[in-house]
């Protein structure tokens, strides 16, 4: 990985993602021009020589520097609240997942089918393979198929947590006796990690996430077998 991939958000793998992606560019290009703009006009008034000892008030100018941060939030927050709605939006979603945050590991429920719990935990350092990533691999992937709507059910029994996979776009608080709801939308499949986003205790940096994005029938294939 190259040095300029540091400063990049991961990889987008979900439709969410990418507006997320699209918004983080849109907004850094008018912050990049307004940095510019005041720069410039700093810059400008440090070294011109021109005064007006007479000048009390200049209404032109202060309506011109109301008027113009106005138009540039509105060009922020629509973009924003739409974003907003999408994430929010949930529609006829094809599996629901419940993932149930402890200290310190994820357990995962299946709602829509009977043989459906399992734990999963961090793999220890000693138990790592050749091809393993070290604090982020577990021992049971989440199993879910790619191209469908997925709800996800978020909650916890001990302390708050967070759910989060940062290259599909999803962060959500796992909170004690709250039921918290998102959704997500894989568009290929693969390995995607996350981990607790919350400060959870003293193992939080040790309870993983890894979500294996399959097709529909070896899902169902594997949910045979669970």
């Amino acid at each position: 990985m190259n040095t300029w991939n540091n400063y990049l958000l991961l990889d987008a793998q979900s439709p969410l993602m990418e507006q997320l992606i699209f918004f983080h560019d849109h907004t850094l290009l008018i912050l990049i021009m307004i940095t510019i703009l005041v720069s410039y006009l700093m810059s400008s008034l440090f070294y011109n020589k021109y005064i007006n000892r007479f000048l009390l008030e200049g209404q032109m100018i202060e309506l011109i520097w109301t008027i113009l941060p106005a138009i540039t939030l509105i060009f922020i927050a629509l973009p924003s609240l739409r974003l907003l709605y999408l994430m929010d939006e949930l529609n006829n979603p094809l599996i629901t997942l419940k993932s149930i945050g402890h200290q310190w590991y994820w357990s995962y429920e299946y709602t829509d089918f009977l043989k459906n719990s399992f734990d999963s935990y961090m793999v220890q350092v000693n138990n790592l393979t050749k091809t393993s990533f070290r604090l982020l691999d577990v021992d049971n992937n989440v199993v879910l198929p790619f191209m469908a709507q997925i709800r996800l059910l978020a909650t916890a029994t001990d302390v708050i947590h967070s759910w989060t996979v940062p290259s599909l776009g999803v962060k959500i608080d796992a909170t004690p006796g709250r039921l918290n709801q998102t959704n997500f939308f894989m568009n290929q499949p693969g390995l995607f990690f996350g981990q607790c986003s919350e400060i959870c205790g003293a193992n939080h940096s040790f309870m993983p996430i890894v979500i294996e994005s399959t097709s529909l029938k070896n899902f169902l294939n594997w949910l045979k077998n669970l």
